[in-house]
């Protein structure tokens, strides 16, 4: 029973290291399209865009992904000095939310913000998603489905929001991969869970 759950969750959903570069990518892309001479209102959407998806992923690591690595890692130098990283991050989301786009340090404070994440996210990708996929080989997928699920949690709230600031922030052609990757984990969340239920019953 247990091997054929791990079946159906492992090829519905994504790895948890996976949805982890996935939200690299996400954040480095609005990064990528943030422009000193941009209108207020699309810096605005991009800064917000880039900050709800690092409270997003700061929050599920620390809830999911940390905890697991803290007990199978020898070396957790990166795990333990992650923390700090991200309250150092939420810090300047918090500045960033008390500024309007037009404060002379809206742009500084940004760029801030854009090379602590640089720094976190080539950290993880190097050392952490690594280890990660050696010492969890079997149960990236369990904990990539666990991870979906409480980003839905976290994100059902906020959609609005994000929709919003996806249509002000990015243009057409990311929209729609935005969109996209949207209904494909939206996809996969409700077929791994609805699988789940299935064997649990049987």
């Amino acid at each position: 029973m247990n091997s054929i759950k791990n079946t159906v969750t492992n090829t519905l959903s994504p790895t948890i290291t996976n949805m982890i570069r996935m939200d690299h990518t996400h954040v480095l892309e609005a990064f990528h399209q943030y422009e000193i001479d941009s209108s207020p209102q699309t810096k605005k959407a991009l800064v917000n865009t880039a900050c709800l998806a690092l409270e997003f992923h700061s929050q599920l690591e620390e809830e999911i992904f940390y905890p697991v690595m803290r007990t199978l890692a020898t070396d957790t130098a990166t795990v333990d000095k992650s923390i700090p990283e991200h309250n150092e991050m939420r810090r300047l989301i918090g500045e960033l939310r008390a500024m309007e786009p037009t404060d002379p340090r809206y742009d500084q404070t940004f760029m801030q913000l854009m090379r602590d994440v640089m720094h976190h996210v080539a950290d993880e990708e190097t050392t952490l998603l690594p280890d990660a996929e050696r010492l969890l080989s079997d149960r990236l997928g369990e904990l990539g489905a666990q991870m979906t699920k409480r980003r839905l949690q976290l994100a059902a709230p906020r959609a609005r929001e994000i929709a919003v600031n996806t249509i002000r922030g990015f243009p057409t052609s990311s929209m729609l991969f935005a969109a996209g990757a949207l209904i494909a984990g939206t996809y996969f969340a409700k077929r791994t869970f609805e699988g789940q239920s299935r064997h649990r019953r049987t």
